[in-house]
């Protein structure tokens, strides 16, 4: 059985973080493991609170996993602090990680801040170099390469900047009003775009969690960049297209949309 290991942070309602990490890789089919950063009290409406782990801590994580079951794929989510985005890239370093997938997460669904001041250019200098793709969203491309995106052409040039600064692939995800859902995958003067129609639904906690986590999956069973991304895409939309709908805010998703089990009782 293949594996896959996601840090990243913990969310107490179970839409978005390890929780939604964990959910997807299952439902592909991938023994997942998880190496926590942070536990934060959140649920459909925002984020409370939030309780970062030691360095030292994660560093044993890390250890656990990678001397005992070694991932075939890593995907990396909410770190907030650039100690921990440290230790990280040298554990990665240490073991060889490979088929890694970078979800810059600093805005929460909700609006909530999730990622420190100081934390960025650590994320930039010391994890996108090793990733084998970097998956911003609308807002988080604008803030990596300095540009406002108001179109197609605006996120192309911004994952354009950013891919060939850092020297990965990048997937600029368009899903925040800027077309139908639409994505594009820029690496070394080369692009392409992944497209999709754009499904109504206000319950979108977790999305992007879901889509990365949903990307290693794939790479963790041998599938190219792609394929995963296009295995990726599905999956998400089947997510959405199942219209759970719980909480009071931007609720989850479901992701067993595609998990047959017994009958209720």
């Amino acid at each position: 059985m293949k594996t896959a290991l996601t840090i990243a942070g913990s969310d107490s309602s179970g839409g978005a973080g390890i929780q939604a990490d964990i959910k997807t890789m299952t439902a592909y089919g991938v023994y997942a493991m998880s190496a926590v950063t942070a536990l934060t009290a959140q649920n459909t409406m925002g984020v409370s609170a939030v309780l970062e782990v030691d360095p030292v801590f994660l560093s044993a994580q890390l250890d656990s996993v990678f001397t005992d079951i070694y991932p075939d794929s890593v995907k990396i989510g909410m770190v907030s602090s650039a100690d921990l985005i440290v230790v990280i890239s040298e554990k990665l370093r240490e073991y060889n990680a490979r088929n890694i997938v970078v979800d810059p997460v600093m805005i929460s669904t909700s609006g909530s801040k999730l990622l420190k001041e100081d934390a960025v250019e650590t994320l930039k200098a010391r994890l996108f170099e090793m990733a084998d793709v970097i998956t911003p969203n609308i807002p988080e491309a604008s803030i990596l390469s300095g540009i406002e995106i108001r179109s197609d052409r605006d996120m192309l040039r911004a994952a354009g900047l950013i891919g060939d600064y850092h020297g990965c692939a990048v997937l600029c995800k368009g899903g925040h009003s800027i077309n139908d859902a639409n994505d594009v995958l820029y690496y070394r003067g080369r692009h392409r775009w992944f497209r999709s129609e754009r499904i109504e639904n206000s319950n979108t906690h977790g999305t992007g969690c879901t889509l990365s986590s949903a990307i290693a999956a794939g790479l963790a069973k041998g599938m190219d960049l792609e394929d995963s991304i296009w295995n990726a895409k599905e999956y998400l939309s089947g997510s959405l297209r199942a219209m759970l709908d719980l909480g009071n805010g931007s609720g989850p998703l479901n992701h067993a949309w595609n998990i047959s089990g017994k009958e209720e009782i």
